[in-house]
């Protein structure tokens, strides 16, 4: 199916798709993403301290974050269908509010039994009402330059990785996990609102969506890019929860936040370096190129051993991957199945990933208290390796 057949008629339109108002609603999604995200992807400097006064195993704190990584994928197939037919900007606003009382709660809690609930549901559902809405919004309004505006729209994942880890990692310092939580309920409500303003529904989406069903039925590339995202996520989550545990126990030289940030910083490059060629080459060819980067970027992380240099390399390669297949993965979307009901197709797929984040995370964690990282780095090898191969039974169609 080509992505250009569900261009809406009011192209050209002062407010239609492609029009001044498309840029607005992509800065919109830009600042609920780096919010987001930046929240969520922060989990990883918490991680120690948390363990640390709880007293629980590495993959007993893992399950904290596979928690909440299962809620927001999975609660996104949900918004994503809400948003499909009330419009992005009250899903938005109820994620903000969401995740504005978990990270409070979270502040409070005294197990981490409970955290697992006051997090997981909170920081959970406020990512599931930002990403999949407003990914899905930014994609209805553009046909001439949509690869471009997701890429632009999805780099506020990287910019959020890369602004909040480092910054959390110093009020921890200074403050505590508690206090840090605090700063990031009042940080990430003033910041959605703020996002929210932008969210406006994209032009056409008035319409009735068709049910999901009926658009992926008969389509086994649905299931392949289900599987294929399973496997990757699994793959992918493990440096964002482990990163800092792997420089603490083997006694690198160096820091986890730097790391964690150049992930962010190189995701922005596979975001819109990858995403501006899509434009000129196969969308599904180069989104299989940025999955197979993922994979074999371990290689360069068990190489590492200790060697921070080593260790940038892995963390550069990784996150150019990973922003490709951020970007392009809506686009793959668009070009398979239209973008009438995308958000609802994407809330679908996302789900693979909800499933693999919160498998991958408390098995690696298991993996490295009973065999230790580098059994957990072949594991997560072998995960993005086998995402990628189920990608080869994808019909690339150029869009």
């Amino acid at each position: 199916m080509s992505i250009n057949t569900t261009v809406s008629a009011d192209v050209g339109a002062p407010h239609g798709v492609d029009s001044a108002r498309s840029w607005v609603v992509v800065a919109s999604a830009f600042l609920a993403m780096f919010t987001v995200f930046g929240v969520a992807y922060s989990f990883g400097e918490f991680f120690g301290p948390m363990a640390d006064e709880f007293g629980t195993s590495r993959s007993a704190t893992a399950l904290f974050f596979a928690i909440t990584t299962f809620a927001y994928f999975m609660i996104g197939i949900v918004s994503g269908r809400v948003a499909d037919r009330v419009g992005p900007r009250r899903v938005m606003i109820f994620g903000a509010v969401a995740m504005v009382g978990g990270l409070l709660l979270t502040a409070e809690v005294s197990s981490i039994r409970l955290g697992y609930l006051t997090y997981g549901l909170g920081v959970g559902i406020g990512v599931a009402c930002c990403y999949v809405p407003m990914v899905a919004t930014v994609g209805g309004w553009f046909e001439q330059r949509r690869t471009l505006a997701l890429g632009l729209a999805v780099a506020g994942i990287g910019f959020g990785t890369l602004v909040m880890v480092p910054i959390m990692e110093r009020v921890i310092e200074a403050n505590g996990w508690r206090d840090a939580y605090r700063v990031l309920a009042v940080v990430s409500g003033v910041l959605l609102v703020i996002a929210a303003v932008g969210a406006h529904r994209p032009p056409g989406s008035s319409a009735a969506p068709r049910p999901i069903r009926e658009i992926i039925s008969g389509r086994r590339d649905f299931w392949f890019l289900y599987a294929s995202s399973l496997f990757l996520a699994a793959a992918l989550f493990t440096p964002f929860v482990f990163m800092a545990d792997y420089i603490d126990t083997t006694g690198t030289s160096g820091s986890a936040a730097v790391l964690l940030g150049v992930i962010g910083m190189a995701s922005i490059i596979g975001r819109l370096g990858l995403g501006a060629l899509a434009g000129r080459m196969s969308i599904v060819g180069l989104y299989r190129l940025s999955c197979l980067g993922l994979g074999l970027s371990f290689v360069i992380w068990i190489v590492a051993d200790t060697n921070y240099s080593l260790l940038i390399a892995f963390t550069v390669v990784l996150g150019v991957s990973y922003g490709g297949i951020i970007a392009l993965s809506p686009a793959v979307v668009a070009q398979l199945f239209g973008t009438l009901g995308m958000g609802g197709v994407l809330g679908a797929l996302y789900t693979a990933n909800g499933l693999g984040g919160l498998i991958g995370p408390p098995t690696i964690g298991q993996i490295i208290d009973s065999s230790g990282h580098t059994a957990a780095q072949w594991t997560a090898l072998g995960s993005g390796l086998l995402g990628t191969a189920l990608l080869t039974r994808l019909k690339p169609q150029d869009g």
